[in-house]
């Protein structure tokens, strides 16, 4: 299996979860496909505590626990509950994700990422 061969480059959007290591693509490939995969790989990730991920995350486990995480039994269901159905529910009632991070905080925290503002 190649993964994205005739790629000079990879831009990876990741958090820093403690799993997310180049490690892993030795567990999944061979070494000489890892290696290649490796080296292609430009990865950026996000600040720790402020990432847009979690929202991502959220919504995806939100996805997985009301919509996927079962047995459909037939094609009728599938198409019924579809991921699409689904999101324009959820676009419908104008769910939204409770995000607490605010922006004050974020320059706390992430004081060496946001630069301050000059008067």
């Amino acid at each position: 299996m190649f993964i994205f061969p005739e790629a000079d480059v990879i831009k990876l959007v990741m958090d820093n979860l403690n799993t997310h290591t180049i490690g892993a693509l030795y567990e999944v490939f061979e070494p000489a496909e890892a290696r290649r995969i490796a080296q292609k790989l430009e990865i950026h990730h996000t600040p720790k505590h402020g990432s847009w991920l979690n929202m991502v995350e959220s919504e995806l486990s939100v996805l997985v626990r009301q919509c996927l995480n079962r047995r459909l039994p037939n094609i009728e269901t599938l198409k019924k509950e579809s991921t699409l159905f689904w999101e324009e529910n959820r676009n419908e009632n104008q769910v939204r994700v409770n995000w607490r991070f605010r922006k004050e905080d974020a320059r706390i925290k992430l004081k060496r990422v946001y630069p301050t503002p000059q008067n």
